[in-house]
């Protein structure tokens, strides 16, 4: 498993739930069964320019690996091609009225869930 700390470290975790200190190196090959980190390789451009680290709420991969969701402190979703590098520009969608705390694909990848902090609404986005 890996995650990522409070001062948005990436950590790792082997199966005994013991921190791998040489995770970095240990699971570089590793395939994930989902990719949520906030901080990862893959997602190293999913910030704005002088945001820090808490403006992202929420990440996640696609199961086909193609697209990265977030959900960030200014009411939008955003869709980005994986990996996500400096300076690639996202396609953005507005519909809470507040901070996006929760996105995810179902299934199939066929749909987003998002979920507002705020309104506290679960809305369901077809992907075109």
């Amino acid at each position: 498993m890996r995650s990522n700390s409070g001062d948005y470290e990436l950590l790792f975790w082997d199966s005994g739930c013991k921190q791998n200190a040489s995770g970095r190196s240990d699971y570089k090959d590793t395939q994930w069964a989902t990719n949520t980190a906030k901080m990862a390789w893959t997602v190293e451009g999913i910030y704005p320019k002088g945001a820090d680290g808490t403006y992202v709420n929420s990440v996640c991969a696609s199961k086909d690996e193609r697209f990265i969701l977030t959900g960030d402190d200014s009411r939008l979703w955003r869709i980005f091609n994986n990996p996500v590098r400096f300076n690639h520009k996202p396609r953005c969608y507005r519909g809470h009225s507040e901070f996006v705390c929760s996105v995810i694909w179902d299934n199939n990848d066929n749909y987003v869930w998002t979920v507002g902090g705020q309104d506290m609404t679960m809305m369901q986005w077809k992907k075109c």
